[in-house]
Parts: structure tokens; sequence; C-alpha cells
């Protein structure tokens, strides 16, 4: 296979759930870019709103995949691209290639090739993780344990 070459990023990260190698920045997420200048987007949805009022919205409520919430990206690092295949998805027809993490090799999500509905070419080129496959850099590296503890469970 050949030796695997990592890419360490700078800032938060979305991280795989498995192996925890870094997959993605949270800057590079794209409903997030919208929500700063006043924009929800609702990716399975052919328009996107405006809205002033409302200057932050949860991401994972704005975009589904089959094994639950996701997030789309403009980039991504550290994955390996599956083959192209024609998938129908909610919001059409599209060519889309699976990502994997490089590392652990497990599937992370899907990047959109192309898009056949004029409507939906916004996701070309960009990255979907899916959000039960990977953690947010900052719940990982400061995770307190809260649980009380006893020394009777130890006995």
């Amino acid at each position: 296979m050949g030796r695997i070459f990592v890419i360490e990023l700078e800032g938060r990260t979305y991280k795989c759930k498995f192996c925890k190698i870094q997959l993605a920045l949270a800057d590079d997420l794209v409903s997030q870019k919208y929500e700063m200048v006043g924009y929800i987007v609702f990716l399975s949805s052919v328009a996107l709103s405006y809205s002033t009022n409302c200057l932050k919205m949860d991401s994972a409520k704005a975009f589904h995949c089959r094994r639950g919430k996701a997030y789309l990206f403009n980039k991504a690092v550290n994955i390996t691209l599956g083959a192209s295949e024609e998938r129908l998805m909610l919001s059409g027809m599209h060519t889309v290639a699976d990502i994997y993490c490089c590392c652990c090799g497990q599937i992370v999500g899907w990047k959109y090739e192309a898009a056949h509905e004029k409507s939906q070419k916004y996701k070309e080129g960009k990255f979907v993780l899916e959000r039960g496959r990977i953690v947010d850099g900052l719940d990982t590296e400061f995770y307190i344990d809260a649980r009380p503890v006893s020394d009777a469970e130890d006995a």
C-alpha cells in the first residue's frame, strides 16, 4: 500500500471517531460559513434561505444522510477516495465517491463529484462527513469524566 503521510491541521478540527486522525477544519464547514453572514442553509432542500434574525443554526439539523446527521465541508484531509458512482439522493441524482479514513480505512462520508441538477451545483467538489463517524477535536482532547467515583466499586 505504501507509506501514509498524515496532514496535521491547526485550529478546531473534526477527527475520525475510530482512530482520532484529523479529517477537516471547523472553519471549512460550509453551513457555518453561511451562518456567519446570516444565511440559514437547508441542504436537503433546493433553495438557500436568507435570514437576518437567525445568525446561528446547528449545521447538523440542516443536513442528513442515511445513517443520521452529516456535515458538508469545503475540504477534507487524510482520506482516500473510493470509486465514483451515480447515487440518487434526497436532493436528486449525484455522482459521488465514498471517502475513507486513510489511517483506519473506515468509511467516513462521501465527496460530491458532480450534481445533475442546476440547483445542486454548489455541492460539487465538497465533502460530506457523517456525524456518527467523526468527533469534534475539542470534545475528545479536553474530556473530563464527571461521574462520581467510589472506592466501593473497586471492591
